[in-house]
C-alpha cells in the first residue's frame, strides 16, 4: 500500500471544518457519490446534500454538507460547502422540530417565495436525517 496522502480541506462560509492529509474522501456529487484518493485526476463537481466521509487509517470523520462544490487538483481536494456540520453534532429531535416548523411555514406561506424557501428547508432537513440514518448502517 502506498504512503501517499490526499491533502483535503472542508470549508463552509462560517469556518474551515477540516484540513489535513488523509487516505480517502467520499463525497455526495450531484451525479452520484464519488471517492477521491491521492493522485486523483483533476475534476470539479457540484454537491448535493449528503454525507462526506473522510477516511484516514482506522479513523472516519463524517460531515453533512448542503450545496457547494468539490475541486480536485494535483494538490488535493477542497470542498466548499454552503453548509457543513459534523454528523455527531446533528440532533434528530431538533431536526424533527425544525421540519415541523418548516412544514407549518410552507402551509402558511403568503407567496411562492415563502413556499419555495420552506420546501428547500424541508429538503435540507430530510437530507440531514437521511445522512444520519446512512451513518448508522
Amino acid at each position: 500500500m502506498s504512503d501517499a496522502k490526499l491533502n483535503f480541506s472542508l470549508v463552509s462560509p462560517a469556518k474551515e471544518l477540516f484540513s489535513g492529509s488523509v487516505d480517502h474522501v467520499i463525497a455526495p456529487g450531484s451525479e452520484g457519490e464519488f471517492g477521491v484518493l491521492p493522485n486523483h485526476a483533476p475534476f470539479m463537481s457540484t454537491l448535493r446534500s449528503g454525507r462526506v466521509r473522510i477516511i484516514d487509517g482506522d479513523e472516519v470523520h463524517r460531515y453533512f454538507v448542503h450545496g457547494g462544490f468539490a475541486d480536485v487538483t494535483p494538490e488535493g481536494l477542497t470542498i466548499l460547502a454552503e453548509e457543513a456540520i459534523r454528523l455527531e453534532d446533528l440532533d434528530v429531535e431538533g431536526i424533527n422540530e425544525a421540519m415541523a416548523a418548516a412544514g407549518r411555514a410552507r402551509d402558511g406561506a403568503k407567496d411562492q417565495a415563502e413556499r419555495f424557501k420552506a420546501e428547500g428547508d424541508i429538503q435540507r432537513l430530510q437530507a440531514q436525517l437521511d445522512a444520519l440514518e446512512e451513518a448508522h448502517h
